[in-house]
C-alpha cells in the first residue's frame, strides 16, 4: 500500500487465542478425546494443537490420518468426547486475556466496525460470551462455523465478516488472529493479516506463515490497525 490507499474502516478477529485463552481448554479436551476414543496418551502439544483454527471436525480427522479404514466412525467419536468434556470444563480452564474489551474499545471509538470471525461452533461462541459478556457489548457481529460452507484458511468466513460490516471492500479491512490458518485465510480474502503471539502457536510458526504484521498481544494489534487508518499505508 502506499499513501493514497483506502483507509482500514473494518477489522476482523479470530476468537480462540486471539480474543480469549482457551488454548489449555482445548488442549486438556483434545487430550481426553484422544485418550478415550484411540487409547493414546503419546500425542504431544505441539501435535494436539497444531491444527487449532481450523474447524473441530477437520482437526480430529487431521490427528488421526487419512489412511485409517475407521477414520471417519473414530473422526466422530473423537469429536462427542471432545465437546463432552470441553463444555464440562469449559469455566474452569478458560482464561481472559488482558484489556481485550479496552482494545476493541479503542477500535469502536476510531469508528471500525468489528467482527468476530471464527471456526467455534456459535453455542460455543455464546458459552465464551456468558463468561466474558463485556466482549459482546464491544463486537458488531459474529460469523461462526454454521455460517459458511467453507471454512478457514478458505476466504468465505472472512468475506462474510465484511458482508455484515456493510459490504466493506477488502483493502479496508484487516484479519487479526493467532494461527497459521488465520493468516493463510487473510491472505486469501485479501485483505491484511495480523499475527498475535500469545496463542496457541510459536513465533517461529507465525513467521514461517508471513503474516503482514506480526505483534505480542491485541494492544499490539489494535496499534497497527489505528496506524493503518490514520496513514492508510502499512507502516515499517
Amino acid at each position: 500500500m502506499d499513501g493514497n490507499s483506502p483507509l482500514l474502516s473494518a477489522a476482523l478477529f479470530d476468537f480462540d487465542g486471539t480474543l480469549i485463552d482457551t488454548t489449555e481448554l482445548i488442549h486438556q479436551s483434545m487430550r481426553h478425546a484422544a485418550r478415550e476414543v484411540l487409547g493414546r496418551e503419546d500425542f504431544s502439544r505441539e501435535t494436539l494443537l497444531a491444527n487449532v483454527g481450523q474447524p473441530l471436525p477437520r482437526q480430529m480427522e487431521l490427528l488421526i490420518g487419512d489412511d485409517n479404514a475407521d477414520g471417519d466412525r473414530l473422526a466422530r467419536e473423537m469429536l462427542e468426547s471432545y465437546r463432552v468434556h470441553n463444555e464440562a470444563n469449559h469455566d474452569s480452564l478458560i482464561r481472559e486475556f488482558p484489556n481485550v474489551a479496552g482494545s476493541l474499545a479503542r477500535l469502536k471509538d476510531a469508528g471500525f466496525g468489528i467482527a468476530v470471525v471464527t471456526s467455534k461452533r456459535r453455542f460455543s461462541v455464546d458459552m465464551a460470551l456468558a463468561t466474558y459478556p463485556e466482549l459482546g457489548e464491544v463486537i458488531d457481529h459474529f460469523v461462526a462455523m454454521e455460517d459458511t460452507m467453507e471454512h478457514k484458511p478458505h476466504p468465505a468466513p472472512l468475506l462474510k465478516g465484511l458482508e455484515l460490516l456493510g459490504n466493506v471492500p477488502t483493502e479496508r479491512a484487516a484479519y487479526v488472529g493467532d494461527a497459521p490458518f488465520d493468516v493463510a485465510a487473510a491472505k486469501a480474502a485479501r485483505v491484511t493479516s495480523v499475527a498475535v503471539r500469545w496463542g496457541a502457536f510459536t513465533e517461529d510458526t507465525l513467521r514461517t506463515a508471513e503474516p503482514d504484521h506480526l505483534v505480542p498481544d491485541l494492544d499490539a494489534a489494535v496499534d497497527v490497525l489505528l496506524a493503518l487508518k490514520d496513514d492508510g499505508a502499512k507502516p515499517d
